[in-house]
């Protein structure tokens, strides 16, 4: 079904994709896997607004760590209002990395992430918001 005559798409500034990033919990990462293939996970997650980027646990062996060695990686994260046809976009791209420093890490151990991934195998990975787009669709 086509959106409302009335409706458009607003294109978001970066302090207002930031904003947005620290309203919702859940977001997707996506890395190209060798030969190409996106690989697309559900995070929890936080913005960590000392460095700039987005972080969530992981455990080790997962595909989401093979994410470590890519030059690239992305987040988005949206909210729709289904009965109002309203919604938002943000989509981050940047380099990721794990958070190895012992400080580092305890650190975000104090930021309000309800993490889903717990246990000694757990770390922190984080990507960088070098790049930075949101859309919003108002009516």
């Amino acid at each position: 079904m086509a959106p409302p005559a009335s409706s458009k798409l607003v294109d978001l500034d970066r302090p207002e994709c930031l904003r947005l990033l620290t309203m919702a919990a859940v977001g997707r990462v996506v890395v190209l896997a060798p030969g190409g293939t996106p690989v697309i996970r559900p995070v929890n997650y936080v913005l960590d607004e000392a460095s700039q980027s987005v972080a969530f646990r992981c455990i080790q062996g997962t595909k989401l760590v093979s994410l470590l060695h890519s030059a690239h990686a992305w987040f988005e994260v949206d909210e729709f209002d289904h009965s109002g046809r309203t919604g938002w976009s943000v989509i981050i791209g940047g380099p990721a990395e794990a958070v190895n420093r012992r400080e580092e890490a305890r650190r975000l151990d104090g930021l309000a992430l309800d993490s889903w991934v717990t246990g000694p195998d757990a770390v922190w990975i984080r990507v960088h918001t070098r790049v930075v787009s949101g859309r919003r669709i108002v009516e």
